[in-house]
């Protein structure tokens, strides 16, 4: 019961915060969540300077629009459909600009953060992760999205629906066939991820 009041307390300070547009708050905010924002874009877009471009408009976003949340919810579900929403937009004028859109993996396998290794950084240098982590690329955007918003970011089922707007029932489908696929792909590389 405490862990509830104190994380509603907190969902509450963070929309009361957001309204009053206090910059400390989103200073504090930029820090807790800023690699996990860009880790999390880098997946979506393949491309690191996209990433924390996008991570920046993201942020500017939550400054202009923070009387939006509510305070009800976790705020990291919120902040992962603006910065999902705005990748979307992003692809859509470049393949208005270009007919064909593919998004480059190649800065995929970077991991983000410049300030010193994160738990997820010091796993992703072993063996298993970078296989891992080139198996998720070759992935549906859709299913790929959807187990890092599970598995690496630890969101509920709820909060993805949030995320994706969409039914709880369409992730857990996305997520069951994204795991389907993803062991597949380790099948016919000839090897399975040690996890």
């Amino acid at each position: 019961m405490t862990l509830n009041t104190t994380a509603e307390t907190e969902t509450a300070k963070i929309a009361r915060g957001l309204r009053e547009r206090d910059m400390e708050l989103l200073a504090d905010l930029v820090e807790r969540f800023q690699h996990r924002l860009v880790r999390y874009l880098l997946y979506l877009t393949g491309r690191r300077e996209l990433a924390e471009d996008l991570a920046q408009e993201t942020w500017v976003r939550v400054l202009k629009r923070g009387s939006q949340y509510n305070g009800r919810e976790r705020f990291d579900p919120w902040l992962f459909a603006i910065a999902r929403n705005l990748a979307i937009d992003d692809l859509r004028k470049k393949r208005k600009v270009v007919q064909t859109a593919s998004l480059p993996n190649e800065d995929a396998m970077r991991l983000v953060p410049s300030s010193g290794p994160s738990p997820f950084e010091a796993a992703a240098r072993s063996e298993d992760a970078m296989r891992l982590a080139g198996r998720l690329q070759i992935l549906s955007p859709l299913y790929r999205e959807v187990l890092l918003l599970r598995f690496q970011e630890d969101l509920s089922l709820l909060e993805i629906a949030q995320v994706l707007d969409a039914p709880v029932t369409t992730v857990t489908s996305r997520i069951y066939r994204g795991l389907a696929a993803l062991r597949s792909a380790f099948e016919e590389g000839g090897d399975s991820p040690g996890v």
